[in-house]
């Protein structure tokens, strides 16, 4: 098979991949909006049903921001259980290098669902003063879809089954509330999540390791992951070195006398 062809034949199988899809994942998925600003005056209610503002839960640190909703019957909570499982593996601590904000979609659950969330994951997560770096939001139509829409996330009601579909993931912020990285899928490597905390914070957590290792490392938003660099800079490289000896040959060959 030709590059052509088979560049045909995964054209056709991704169209016909859509074309299966069930009408309403049609509007689902996670938009790449890098750099968009969250709405830090949108208003929620906490796990104790106060009202919030989402920029007061933002303390100058990079903030992991995951949508879910507390009755789901499935992917929230494998999307849940693999953030705790990735956080867990991390030296940094929420609420003191980052903090999480967990946010239901759908207006119609309570903040007790969000305080059962809430001391569930807290609990799993078992660090000290862990509860401080975790918030579990409810709120109004109007909010969640002010916040999802900013930044990216597009989900839809299935009447009929009476659930959400919607994309798994996270979205990272910057301690300003802009869009800095999206983590795809419900496990999260440890290493990327720590990457990404640091290319957020832009710079300001973590070690000079892990900003060196930045330079070796590039963020594919097509996956949400981090993806080794160095083979690229290896080439590079290369290319270099093998310019600098053409060019001292060059320059050896005009610096000869004639005979």
């Amino acid at each position: 098979m030709t590059r052509s062809a088979a560049i045909l034949a995964l054209a056709f199988a991704g169209s016909a991949a859509r074309a299966a899809l069930p009408p309403i994942l049609s509007g689902v998925g996670f938009d790449q909006k890098l750099g968009a600003q969250a709405p830090l005056d949108a208003s929620f209610r906490d796990a104790g049903g106060k009202p919030v503002r989402l920029g007061s839960l933002f303390h100058g640190r990079p903030v992991l921001l995951a949508f879910v909703y507390y009755k789901c019957p499935m992917l929230c909570t494998e999307t849940l259980n693999g953030l705790v499982r990735a956080l867990r593996a991390l030296s940094f601590d929420a609420g003191r290098q980052f903090d999480v904000v967990v946010l239901s979609i759908d207006p119609r659950e309570t903040p007790l669902l969000a305080a059962a969330k809430k001391k569930l994951y807290v609990e799993r997560y078992a660090r000290a003063g862990g509860a401080s770096g975790w918030s579990f939001l409810t709120g109004d139509e109007g909010s969640i879809r002010r916040l999802a829409s900013a930044t990216g996330f597009r989900y839809a009601y299935d009447r009929e089954l009476e659930q959400y579909a919607h994309p798994a993931g996270l979205v990272v912020l910057t301690p300003a509330g802009r869009v800095s990285k999206y983590l795809m899928g419900v496990e999260f490597a440890a290493g990327d999540v720590r990457l990404a905390l640091v290319e957020a914070a832009a710079g300001t957590i973590g070690s000079p390791i892990d900003r060196l290792v930045l330079y070796c490392y590039h963020y594919d938003p097509m996956t949400g992951r981090y993806g080794l660099r160095i083979l690229r800079l290896l080439r590079a490289g290369g290319l270099l070195t093998l310019a600098g000896l053409a060019a001292l040959v060059i320059g050896m060959g005009r610096g000869e006398s004639p005979a």
